[in-house]
C-alpha cells in the first residue's frame, strides 16, 4: 500500500492504533504463564479476553454517541488513558479474577479509542475510504503483531512486565495523539439510539452480523490457540508475531488488488469460507509444527476480512461515521467476546482442538449469511475487471 499522498492524519491515527493495539497483543504469550502461576484454568484465563471484548463491544454504542458530543480526539485520548490506568494496573494483582475486572475496563477504554480512530480515518479521507481503512487495519495489525513478540519477551522474565509495557505505550500514544491528530469535520450530536437505529439498515445490519460470526472465529484463533500450542513464551509471541505480519499483508496487499478484479464481497465470502477450511485443519492437527504453521497462514486471511468487513460497514452506512463504526464494532466484539469461553469449556471439556470445529460452524455461517445477503451491498460492488 502506498503511503505516498496519504492524508497525514491518516497515517497519524494509523501510529496510534498501532500502539494501542500493540498493548492487546502483548499478553497473549503471556496466557500460559497466568495460568500456572495464579492456578487458573484455560476456562479461567479465557475470561481475560471475554470481560475485554464484552465491554468493549457494549461501549462501542456509547463510544460513537459520546465522540458526536466531546469531539472524536477527546474521545480518543481520553480511550487511551483509561487503557493506560487499567493496564498498569493489572500489573499488581495477584487473581485471575481481578485481572479480568481490570481487563474489563481496559475494554471500555479500548472501545472508546476503535470507534473514534475509525471515524477520523474515515473522515478526513475522502474518496480514499478503502485505502485508508487499509491503513487502519494493517496498523491495527501491525501492533498484534508486534505486541506478542514484545510480551514474549518481557513476560519470558515475568508476565507482569507486559501489563507495565501495555501501559507505557498508551501513555506515549496519548502524547502522539494530542500532538499529531486534529480533529475532521464536525458532525451533529448524537445519541446511543442513533447508534442502535443504524442497524435498521440492511447493509448494517448485515456486515455486523458477519463481522459478529466472522470475529468469533478471530479470537478463538487469537486467544485460544497459546494455551495448546506447547511451546515456550517467546516462541508463542515469535508465531503470532509472523500471523501479525501475514495480517497485515492480507489488509494492505492482496484485498486491495482482488477486491477490484473480483468484487470486494465476493473477496470477503470466498475469503470466510476459506477461513473456515482452515480452522478446520487446525481442529485435525496433531502436532505444535502444524498449528504454529496454520496460525501463520491463518494472518493472511485474517488481514483480508478485516480490512473488506470494515469497508463494507463504513462504505454501505449512510448514518454519521462515528454511530456507523460504534454499531459495526459493537456486535463484530461482542461476537468475539464469546470466543474465548466458549473455546476454554469446550476444549476442557471435549478435547483441545474441538474448539475449532466449533468456530469453524460459526466462521461458515458467517460466508452463507453474507452470500445470501449479497443484494445489500449492490452499491459497493464495481463490475470485476477481466
Amino acid at each position: 500500500m502506498r503511503i505516498r499522498g496519504t492524508h497525514p492524519a491518516v497515517l497519524a491515527t494509523a501510529v496510534a492504533t498501532f500502539g494501542s493495539f500493540l498493548g492487546i497483543g502483548i499478553v497473549d504469550p503471556i496466557l500460559p504463564s497466568i495460568a500456572r502461576e495464579l492456578g487458573a484454568s484455560h476456562f479461567m484465563v479465557m475470561f481475560l479476553f471475554t470481560s475485554y471484548l464484552l465491554i468493549m463491544g457494549l461501549a462501542n454504542l456509547v463510544a460513537g454517541a459520546l465522540a458526536t458530543r466531546i469531539g472524536n480526539k477527546q474521545t480518543l485520548i481520553l480511550g487511551l488513558a483509561i487503557v493506560a490506568v487499567f493496564s498498569g494496573a493489572c500489573a499488581l494483582v495477584s487473581t485471575v479474577e481481578s485481572l479480568t475486572v481490570l481487563r474489563g475496563f481496559w475494554g471500555l477504554g479500548n472501545a472508546l479509542f476503535t470507534t473514534t480512530a475509525l471515524s477520523i480515518i474515515v473522515g478526513v479521507a475522502g474518496k480514499n475510504t478503502e485505502r485508508a481503512i487499509g491503513f487502519y487495519e494493517a496498523s491495527l495489525g501491525f501492533g498484534i503483531a508486534c505486541g506478542p513478540l514484545l510480551g514474549g519477551v518481557l513476560g519470558a522474565n515475568s508476565w507482569r512486565l507486559p501489563f507495565v509495557g501495555a501501559s507505557v505505550i498508551m501513555i506515549l500514544a496519548i502524547a502522539f495523539v494530542g500532538m499529531t491528530v486534529r480533529e475532521p469535520a464536525t458532525e451533529r450530536k448524537q445519541g446511543i439510539r442513533d447508534v442502535v437505529v443504524t442497524y435498521r439498515h440492511p447493509g448494517v445490519r448485515t456486515a455486523a452480523i458477519v463481522g459478529m460470526l466472522y470475529t468469533f472465529g478471530y479470537f478463538t484463533l487469537f486467544a485460544y490457540t497459546p494455551l495448546i500450542l506447547g511451546i515456550g513464551t517467546v516462541k508463542i509471541g515469535l508465531v503470532f508475531f509472523l500471523w501479525g505480519l501475514l495480517l497485515v499483508v492480507g489488509s494492505t496487499t492482496v484485498s486491495p488488488r482482488l477486491n477490484p478484479r473480483y468484487g470486494i464481497t465476493k473477496v470477503t465470502s470466498f475469503s470466510l469460507v476459506l477461513f473456515g477450511a482452515l480452522l478446520a485443519l487446525m481442529g485435525a492437527s496433531t502436532n505444535s509444527m502444524a498449528l504454529s504453521v496454520l496460525v501463520v497462514l491463518g494472518g493472511l486471511l485474517c488481514g483480508m476480512l478485516n480490512a473488506n468487513l470494515t469497508t463494507l460497514a463504513m462504505g454501505v452506512s449512510d448514518h454519521g461515521r462515528s454511530v456507523g463504526s460504534g454499531a459495526f464494532n459493537s456486535l463484530r466484539f461482542i461476537g468475539g467476546a464469546f470466543a474465548p469461553i466458549t473455546a476454554g469449556l469446550l476444549g476442557q471439556t471435549y478435547g483441545e482442538t474441538v474448539p475449532f470445529v466449533f468456530a469453524t460452524v460459526v466462521v461458515l455461517t458467517g460466508a452463507f449469511v453474507l452470500l445470501t445477503r449479497f443484494d445489500t451491498f449492490a452499491v459497493l460492488t464495481s463490475e470485476p475487471v477481466h
